[in-house]
């Protein structure tokens, strides 16, 4: 438990014993430094509730506290400012020292299925594939940091008309494929495509089909075939997917993103019948269609129908995500399932979330959660584009990244290539995660590849900085005997406060709060770095002092990077 937590707890039982019910006691930074480190706001929150004064009701909380609370005074209207004792403070700095978790408040343990990710099968990712499986991996991680077992699933979208596109496209080149005669009984042969060919041949099928009815009627026809199950395309396109798969798992290595499950829409149609079984009683036809009310009375908006099944008999997503959900709950039992995709999908997941409760596809206590998030825009204000005004490849985007990294590196970097990749993904990541998780942001590539300021750049430029100091000072063990100073104060200060912004970033899921604080903690460090000598003080305890917070601060950032799936570098 943290120190903030445990005292929090100690001074709930105080007011408990003085008769006040109370859910919880914030302690918070110190508004005005002057009268002490923290200050609580409690008593007028209490005076409200109580109908007393709220001097009253601080002077008894004062009268109860023990001999750690320092400098502890009362300023109107009621609020209680205090200090930490050094000893206190020093005792709990050197536990982090030993283990960052101690810097980690954990609750109850549940199990988290979070699905992220989402890429096209046999498309190339664009920009707007990058937000879902950054903030995924991130909160995937917090998560773990924080207690909860996690499965992830990317959740491919491995159905739909890019496949009709592609089997159309090949039909069109090799038409005496086994795959394209109804009579054939032997063995389909193995394609021999590579990701490249599929992105090539999408794009000659979509350009062809855009200005041929024919073809884009022929299109939509093999694409419909799949969905009720023809047995020849099917085996055509899940090769097709396994091929697109291979550049899909390079960019999510990229980015340092994991999954524990790499499933798709195509995975849940084994289990459409059950779960079609389950709704049927809540089904009803509409405009040839089948569908599902899930309004409610306390609804406050247009709440439309669930479509389930199509008029043509075929499925859609709804049909696809119900069946992925039942089978969820079937195979895991989670607690709680978390998709990340942009706002735009909101009203669909909750009205496939309240289709799920209502059939009884998962328990009622049993989460399901959606986080939406903006858009990345360009200066201008819209979804980023390339100069031509066309969607931005991220894989095109990861190189302007590079080209622009590249020029404010050294030149003679031993490791460059590497040192570049892992700049240009820090770069990309923290911009992408600065922001509150749902609110459109502008990337603006040369502010966030700058080496200073609030970039991923400069947080790495600050690991290098603390890992050179660490090995310059051949020391194994740290030790904080003494907190030195002011600007030492003000980096203990800072890390005090990390539990509960990593509680505050898993509870709204938006990770800004630790990009925020890595920024915060990396420019006191480097203000520290600039006023004193660390390795060249002569005084062996202030040294190793400052080495302490050295190693403390290193521990602190080098954990938050993991979070955030950002790699370190030796050297930039």
């Amino acid at each position: 438990m943290s120190l903030i937590k445990e005292k929090e707890e100690y001074l709930k039982n105080i007011l408990s014993n003085l008769k006040y019910d109370v859910d919880n006691v914030p302690i918070l930074p110190s508004s005005k430094r002057e009268f002490g480190n923290f200050q609580l706001n409690i008593a007028m929150i209490l005076a409200k509730k109580y109908k007393k004064n709220p001097m009253d009701i601080a002077s008894e909380i004062v009268n109860n506290l023990d001999s750690s609370f320092i400098n502890v005074n009362i300023a109107t209207p009621g609020f209680i400012n205090f200090s930490f004792s050094d000893t206190l403070m020093l005792e709990y700095l050197n536990e982090c020292l030993k283990d960052f978790h101690n810097l980690v408040d954990k609750h109850e343990e549940k199990l988290v299925f979070l699905d992220y990710g989402g890429a096209n099968a046999a498309k190339a990712l664009h920009v707007g594939h990058m937000r879902s499986p950054n903030i995924g991996e991130a909160l995937r991680r917090l998560a773990n940091i924080l207690g909860d077992k996690t499965l992830s699933d990317v959740h491919l979208g491995d159905l739909g008309r890019q496949a009709g596109m592609l089997i159309s496209e090949i039909k069109k080149r090799n038409p005496d494929s086994p795959y394209f005669k109804e009579d054939y009984k032997g063995e389909y042969p193995k394609l021999e495509f590579t990701p490249a060919d599929l992105g090539e041949m999408y794009v000659a099928a979509n350009l062809d089909a855009v200005n041929n009815p024919e073809r884009m009627s022929e299109v939509r026809e093999i694409t419909a075939e799949i969905d009720k199950g023809n047995v020849r395309y099917i085996k055509l396109w899940k090769q097709l997917v396994d091929i697109s798969v291979i550049t899909i798992k390079e960019v999510y290595q990229k980015l340092n993103c994991h999954f524990d499950l790499w499933e798709g829409e195509l995975d849940s149609f084994k289990d459409v019948p059950k779960m079609l079984e389950k709704l049927k009683p809540y089904l009803y036809e509409s405009d040839k269609a089948m569908v599902m009310d899930v309004k409610e009375d306390s609804d406050n908006k247009e709440v439309p129908p669930l479509i389930v099944i199509k008029a043509d008999g075929a499925t859609i997503y709804a049909t696809r995500d119900l069946a992925t959900i039942y089978s969820r709950e079937e195979r895991f039992k989670p607690d709680e399932i978390w998709y990340f995709t942009d706002n735009r999908q909101s009203l669909y997941f909750e009205q496939v979330f309240r289709a799920s409760y209502k059939a009884g596809l998962v328990r009622k206590d049993c989460k399901l959660l959606h986080f939406g998030f903006g858009t990345i825009n360009g200066k201008d204000g819209k979804p980023y584009k390339t100069r031509d005004g066309g969607v931005m490849e991220l894989g095109s985007l990861i190189k302007l990244i590079e080209e622009t990294i590249e020029p404010k590196m050294k030149k003679d970097l031993k490791n460059k290539e590497e040192v570049k990749e892992k700049l240009t993904i820090a770069t990309l990541k923290y911009a992408d995660l600065m922001s509150f998780r749902n609110t459109d942001y502008i990337f603006d590539l040369e502010k966030f590849a700058s080496f200073d300021g609030k970039t991923g750049p400069y947080i790495l430029y600050t690991t290098v900085r603390l890992k050179s100091l660490l090995r310059k000072s051949n020391l194994d063990n740290f030790r904080i005997t003494k907190i030195e100073n002011k600007d030492s104060l003000d980096i203990y200060l800072k890390i005090l406060e990390l539990p509960n912004i990593l509680n505050r970033c898993y509870n709204d899921k938006s990770l800004n709060y630790i990009t925020d604080f890595l920024f915060d903690l990396s420019s006191l460090f480097n203000k520290f770095y600039n006023n004193y000598h660390i390795l060249t003080e002569t005084n062996s305890d202030i040294k190793n002092n400052y080495l302490g917070l050295v190693k403390l601060v290193y521990l602190v950032i080098h954990n938050l990077l993991d979070i955030l799936a950002i790699d370190e570098v030796e050297e930039m």
